[in-house]
């Protein structure tokens, strides 16, 4: 596996294409139930002080700061929470089989804000910006 090593350098800007790429298209569940944008949704817009609410809030704020790479990992953790939350209320409920019940995508979201929350935001982060200089760990 030497000969793959050089992957090694880019880890960090892979890291952070995924938490970019993870916190836009999550970010878009919030403005739905927020905004109703792009659309509505189905069941109409949620009360802001009702359970789908606060999580529109968190969705939206949330993945805005994990965009951006602000407070990631700490962000991160109410994030992965929520949609553990999300999972066993809403979509476990319906059915066993994640396919089936609609929760395949909370249950992602949940691990990828987990890994976010052990590996931090990687590269092109304000987080990284904020890092005082000290000794590097190998």
């Amino acid at each position: 596996m030497r000969q793959l090593e050089f992957l090694d350098r880019y880890s960090p800007y892979a890291l952070a294409v995924l938490r970019i790429v993870t916190a836009l298209i999550f970010m878009e569940h919030g403005t739905q139930k927020l905004f109703g944008f792009p659309a509505p949704p189905e069941q109409g817009m949620p009360p802001l002080l009702s359970l789908f609410g606060i999580g529109a809030v968190m969705e939206f704020l949330g993945g805005l700061l994990i965009l951006i790479g602000l407070f990631t990992r700490p962000v991160a953790f109410l994030l992965a929470g929520e949609m553990a939350v999300a999972y066993w209320m809403v979509h476990a409920p319906q059915n066993f089989y994640p396919a089936l019940n609609g929760g395949d995508a909370a249950i992602l979201y949940c691990f990828v804000f987990l890994l976010f929350v052990f590996t931090g935001p990687g590269a092109w982060s304000v987080d990284g910006t904020r890092r005082s200089p000290g000794p590097a760990l190998t």
